[in-house]
């Protein structure tokens, strides 16, 4: 679908996401209606807000049927916050109204912040604004002032869509008065139900409430109760919780069921034709020891003077068709998601874990990328093709590293077929890696825990996940086939998604500046500092004391990376182009990027191609939503699981350190078992504390006692909450 200006025939991606409890929809239109740029253009060029009468007749739109399509379009674009209807039915620029969008982040105090999309400073929304908005609600603001304590503060003019069309909770029931509390403490209004909308749900029983009404200024939100979870909680339960909260998808709808009873358990000969041979060459997996599903493969040889290298990827867009029920409802599910003991798959498991999956001694389609290396370790050309290949060997990391760095004779023995391969891969990855080194990378050392489970489930041990070369080498052929595939789509023009980490925003950087410059300390690049400047930062900190305490200041001053249809670079990687090529299995955009890929393969032109650039744009943001939500899913069950584990810990002190400051008190993260809880700012030494948000700390009037972001500390357990997932803390005031 082209989108470029003028007109195109509209397979209409409007509705494409009704948000949430809706399923994806698309709606045809059998006429030609203009693209969003012509509009934007024609508003600009008119310079004030104009009727649907006067849009049409300014882009000739006269045909009934096409004026309705044209409705619509300007309806998305006004709920996408691009334009804005005033009171007398007027489409503007939302630019022009000095208006701004973002999405609402809600305090459990019942304030909240607007976090703007533009990345800019946060809007403060006071407690009378919030009445009638929810967390997650997306917004148009008027910018108002600033408070007393030096806070934006916003006005909301306009709810542009609703973050919430369900909500899990506890029901309680009072003098005849039924109100869900949300589990998600973000949400400060109860729902209140009705009493002919209860059902069966006792007071006290974890719901999932349909919201009848949204809140407004005079009233709180009414729902029904549609669904009752459980009443004693537990491991499943708070699985159960935590997928309806955040809306995942987690079971297969009739018609997938239906569509995967096709799928075999092999290949047929007819799939294998007109494609580059590469099952007698021994690529092999190499992943965690609890993966079930494997998107990639690698194999290198010496080739001249440099390397030749293969990054085999599972070939998911061969079995998932555009617009096919698997393909909505991959695209509904956006990534899988991977909690402790249970992963929510993007695909059924007869992709994932079969035809797709790259499993041993089995031929698998593949799309590859092949790269050739000079001998300083840098890409020098590409190519990608169509594969069938037949992986050699279902290799873990810690195997590899046994292999390669240790030489473990009894691996290498058992491992004889491939070992010379793994020596291979190994020398490339050493060179490429100094290759990358040399321009100076990011390296945080940020630490990932690794829970493990008793027969019963219950946790036994909390540790750090420990990455080793072997790790190491799979990301430094995933990077280089990323960019790869980023290059060669930017080269073809043709729509596609990327991954995108922008520059840090300027507020962001003076709040840095201004707390390095309390250690004496400075940030180089001056008011555009590069992710070169930051890694050079980070080694003259490297033998430093208070290392962690910058870094992560350093790290915090970062956005975060998401999804664009547009490029623009990746800042931390520090790669002008960068996009997700290597794991279709388990991320939509991936499937997006291998489909682009294969439409080139074809022969096919950037005009051709099924999606245009605001059909990516709409997959891109819906796609790093995806991504948001289950990261914040996933910390939110590994939290009740560590609530699980210090349940037997009240009492107990520990030493850690402190990971967080907020005005209300300090997060302290415990040594050894990466457990945080809260001390409260009320369990401190006797003395009023005040909030330095710059220098993240809290600081003692009357003693001028400092806890500070960093500082070490020793703690006792006092209280743990399973419902509500939280830990407390009290300070050992003899430390």
């Amino acid at each position: 679908m082209q989108t470029d200006g003028g007109l195109y025939r509209a397979t209409n991606i409007l509705s494409m996401y009704k948000r949430k409890k809706q399923r994806t929809r698309r709606t045809e239109y059998e006429v030609e209606i203009p693209g969003r740029e012509t509009i934007l253009r024609f508003l600009t060029e008119e310079n004030r807000p104009r009727s649907l009468k006067h849009i049409a007749k300014g882009l000739a739109v006269e045909d009934p049927v096409a004026i309705t399509a044209l409705e619509s379009r300007l309806n998305a674009m006004q709920r996408d916050g691009q334009i804005i209807k005033n009171r007398r039915e007027g489409y503007g620029l939302v630019e022009k109204m000095d208006l701004i969008r973002g999405r609402v982040i809600g305090h459990p105090d019942g304030y909240g912040f607007l976090k703007l999309e533009d990345g800019g400073e946060d809007l403060f929304l006071s407690a009378r604004e919030m009445r009638r908005l929810l967390h997650g609600d997306t917004v148009l603001a008027h910018l108002t002032g600033v408070d007393r304590r030096g806070r934006r503060q916003g006005s909301v003019v306009e709810v542009l869509e609703r973050g919430n069309q369900q909500v899990v909770g506890r029901y309680y029931r009072e003098r005849h008065v039924g109100f869900v509390a949300p589990d998600n403490k973000r949400i400060n209004q109860d729902i209140l139900i009705p009493e002919t909308e209860a059902g069966k749900a006792r007071s006290g029983d974890y719901v999932v409430a349909e919201i009848v009404t949204q809140p407004d200024v005079h009233n709180q939100p009414v729902g029904r109760i549609r669904e009752i979870l459980g009443r004693q909680m537990s491991a499943d339960l708070a699985v159960a919780i935590t997928l309806k909260s955040y809306e995942i998808p987690s079971e297969w709808p009739k018609e997938i069921k239906q569509q995967i009873k096709k799928y075999s358990t092999e290949i047929a000969d007819a799939d294998k034709a007109g494609r580059e041979d590469l099952r007698d060459l021994p690529l092999v997996t190499i992943d965690g020891e609890d993966a079930r599903d494997f998107d990639d493969a690698v194999y290198c040889e010496p080739q001249g003077n440099g390397w030749r290298l293969l990054v085999a990827i599972a070939d998911v867009s061969h079995y998932v068709q555009p617009s096919s029920a698997l393909d909505k409802e991959a695209r509904e599910r956006g990534n899988s998601v991977y909690f402790p003991q249970q992963v929510i798959p993007m695909l059924p498991e007869v992709l994932s874990n079969g035809l797709c999956s790259l499993n041993p001694d089995v031929d698998r389609l593949c799309l590859v990328c092949e790269l050739h290396i000079n001998k300083q370790g840098r890409v020098k050309r590409s190519r990608f093709f169509d594969g069938v290949m037949r992986s050699a060997a279902r290799l873990t990391y810690t195997e590899v590293a046994a292999m390669v760095v240790n030489e473990d004779r009894e691996l290498r023995k058992r491992y004889k077929d491939t070992v010379a391969a793994l020596d291979n891969l190994y020398a490339l990855f050493r060179l490429m890696h100094s290759h990358r080194q040399s321009n100076a990378v990011l390296d945080f050392r940020t630490t990932e825990a690794k829970i493990s489970f008793n027969k019963r489930g219950i946790i036994q041990n909390i540790s750090a996940y420990e990455r080793n070369d072997a790790h190491r080498l799979i990301e430094e052929f995933m990077l280089a086939a990323n960019v790869a595939a980023a290059g060669f789509l930017l080269e073809k023009e043709i729509p596609a998604i990327y991954r995108i980490h922008e520059t840090p925003k300027e507020e962001k950087l003076n709040d840095l500046r201004e707390f390095l410059a309390e250690f004496g300390l400075m940030l180089g690049g001056s008011e555009e500092p590069t992710a070169k400047d930051y890694a050079v930062f980070l080694e003259k900190i490297e033998l430093r004391d208070d290392r962690h305490l910058i870094e992560t200041v350093l790290l915090r001053s970062l956005p975060l990376a998401v999804y664009s249809a547009d490029n623009a670079g990746h800042f931390g990687l520090g790669f002008p182009a960068y996009t997700h090529f290597t794991s279709p299995i388990r991320r939509y955009p991936d499937l997006l990027v291998h489909r682009a890929i294969r439409h080139l393969l074809k022969k096919g032109s950037a005009g051709g191609f099924r999606y245009g650039h605001e059909d990516m744009q709409v997959y891109a943001t819906h796609c790093s939503m995806t991504e948001r939500r289950a990261d914040e899913s996933t910390r939110e069950i590994v939290q009740w699981y560590k609530c699980q584990y210090m349940q037997d810990r009240v009492g107990d002190e520990f030493h850690g350190t402190i990971s967080s400051v907020t005005s209300f008190g300090v997060f302290v993260e415990l040594d050894d078992i990466f457990v945080e809880g809260l001390v409260h700012i009320t369990s401190l030494p006797n003395d009023y504390y005040h909030f330095d948000p710059i220098g993240h700390r809290l600081r003692g009037e009357r003693t001028g006692y400092v806890y500070r972001l960093g500082n070490r500390v020793r703690v006792k357990v006092v209280r743990v909450d399973l419902d509500d997932k939280k830990i407390d803390f009290e300070m050992n005031n003899n430390q």
